[in-house]
């Protein structure tokens, strides 16, 4: 199947190397210079295109906001551009639907594996559209819903998909670097600490909603799906 790639980058020189790996690479490029390009090109493309590569920077509207635009209505992958190695910057794009990042200056290599990687993730995740039951929680891959008994809980796309990883091995204990690898598909560039964050937003979510705390922290391990009282709460 032909894998097309909407690459949205300002800096011609760039476009140009980045169109040229790329079709190496055998995936068919749109390339596009500004947010509002990206915006008409994936309007009319977006049954064709299976990924976005999207800068942060970009005149006009920037990245961010193309990505939000787009999250509006699609699940495409995308993995953001950005010369900004600020923590919290690359948060605010993850948090806004990013499902990974790269930071410039790059390697084309790290750039392609992180390709392969969300590409063969979201086949998986395609092919696996069910539920998932887990004590009082119920989890819809297809709707991308959660329920505690009948309440519905709102979370984020990285938020439903930690869970998801959770609840995909109920009772197992799961490294940071497991959930790194599950969720964002990167070792975050050494950052396991944002495993810990997410967590946290996670449980301050289910906690209104189900009884005790389902997510249990194993010292010097990980996390597990699963009561425990010998575990420890963050």
């Amino acid at each position: 199947m032909k894998v097309t790639i909407l690459l949205v980058e300002d800096e011609a020189g760039l476009r140009t190397l980045l169109s040229a790996e790329l079709g190496f690479e055998d995936y068919t490029v749109i390339p596009c210079a500004s947010g509002e390009a990206a915006l008409t090109q994936f309007a009319q493309h977006q049954a064709d295109i299976s990924l976005i590569i999207l800068d942060w920077m970009l005149p006009g509207i920037d990245g961010l906001g193309v990505l939000r635009k787009i999250r509006r209505h699609y699940d495409v992958p995308v993995i953001m551009m950005t010369a900004r190695d600020y923590v919290g910057d690359k948060v605010s794009g993850l948090d806004a639907g990013a499902d990974d990042y790269i930071t410039k200056p790059f390697d084309t290599e790290e750039l392609l594996a992180r390709i392969r990687v969300i590409l063969r993730r979201n086949v998986i995740k395609n092919l696996n559209d069910k539920k998932f039951h887990v004590g009082p929680l119920t989890l819809d891959t297809k709707t991308r819903q959660v329920f505690a008994g009948d309440a519905e809980i709102q979370l984020t796309q990285r938020e439903f998909d930690l869970l998801l990883t959770f609840m995909q091995h109920p009772g197992e204990v799961l490294t940071r670097d497991d959930l790194l690898d599950a969720v964002w598909g990167t070792s975050f560039d050494g950052q396991v600490n944002i495993v810990d964050v997410y967590v946290r937003y996670l449980r301050n979510k289910l906690k209104t909603s189900v009884a005790g705390q389902p997510i249990q922290t194993v010292r010097g391990v990980g996390y597990k799906l699963g009561d425990d009282d010998e575990e420890n709460h963050l």
